[in-house]
């Protein structure tokens, strides 16, 4: 399956603006010059992805966000220097495209800095025909996947709880992802009260 990429033609001349929602939030893993609260209305932040490689495997999934249709997300927008551009663009493909299972689009957002300027920003979007489009799971199985998930990037718990950190960080909450941690700290307290036996 081939990847949803943006055409050469559809980015335009000068800096960059990427988009970022989940690990991008704490982990960009690229040079920006400048790192702004943003607003995307029209998509919302879900756990809607099965995860195969970064958090999860085939035969174990595990969980992780995408751009999913309807409501709004608060998240990061980073302006990338255009020198550095088509080496950002790379290592975004590379790292979430891996199993092509976002869109990679051009989305308006909104700076939530003292201009309040509108600039175009890439963002990745789940693509809900993908296989692992994983839609509306109950809170119970979001749990059973994220406490089973391990994938190349580390343990799935470790993803959540990192993403809700930078959230707060932000100054806001993320009531489904904060409901999660919540769940996974539960889980978790018998699990090393048992280690301290």
């Amino acid at each position: 399956m081939s990847a949803m990429i943006l055409k050469e033609t559809e980015f335009s001349p000068g800096d960059l603006w990427v988009f970022g929602y989940g690990s991008l939030m704490w982990r960009p893993g690229f040079d920006f010059v400048e790192r702004v609260p943003a607003r995307l209305i029209g998509e919302h932040r879900a756990l809607c992805v099965y995860s195969f490689v970064h958090r999860g495997t085939p035969e174990k999934p595990g969980l992780v966000l995408g751009l999913d249709r309807g409501g709004a997300c608060r998240g990061i927008a980073f302006r990338v220097a255009e020198r550095n551009r088509a080496a950002t663009v790379a290592y975004l493909r590379a790292r979430e495209q891996v199993t092509s299972v976002y869109r990679e689009v051009k989305r308006s957002v909104w700076l939530q800095n003292e201009a309040r300027q509108r600039v175009s920003a890439l963002a990745y979007v789940v693509d809900r025909g993908h296989v692992q489009y994983a839609g509306r799971l109950s809170p119970a199985e979001q749990l059973r996947h994220v406490l089973h998930g391990h994938g190349q990037s580390g343990v799935n718990r470790d993803y959540v709880l990192a993403t809700v950190k930078a959230i707060e960080a932000e100054g806001f909450r993320d009531q489904q992802l904060h409901r999660l941690a919540m769940m996974l700290h539960e889980a978790h307290a018998p699990l090393a009260a048992q280690g301290n036996r």
